[in-house]
């Protein structure tokens, strides 16, 4: 079993930055990949971006170049620095951990981009 919490959300200016973070506990030692994905009002949930145990990143087209993926090993954390928001990046962001057999889910952190 992984236990993922996630933070760092909240109401920013289109324009600025945020960075969430995911702290993961439990089996972590069985991961295989983490990642961010959000899911808008009336949306599905998306990809937003995913990290491998061998730290291979992966980001969806509507992120590259300004959202990073990044982990530390040491805090069993993973952070999505999010930088020249959008409105369109408006969702509640999930945290995720593939171990192979089970997808994890955290609790979601809303996120929401003011014009």
């Amino acid at each position: 079993q992984v236990q993922l919490v996630e933070s760092g959300g909240g109401l920013v200016q289109a324009g600025g930055s945020l960075r969430l973070s995911c702290a993961a506990s439990g089996s972590i030692f069985s991961i295989m990949e983490m990642g961010w994905y959000r899911q808008a009002p009336g949306k599905q949930r998306e990809s937003v971006a995913a990290i491998t145990s061998g730290d291979s990143t992966d980001y969806a087209d509507s992120v590259k170049g300004r959202f990073t993926i990044s982990r530390d090993n040491a805090k069993n954390t993973v952070y999505l620095q999010m930088n020249s928001l959008k409105p369109e990046d408006t969702a509640v962001y999930y945290c995720s951990a593939d171990d192979g057999r089970y997808d994890y889910w955290g609790q979601g952190t809303q996120v929401t981009v003011s014009s």
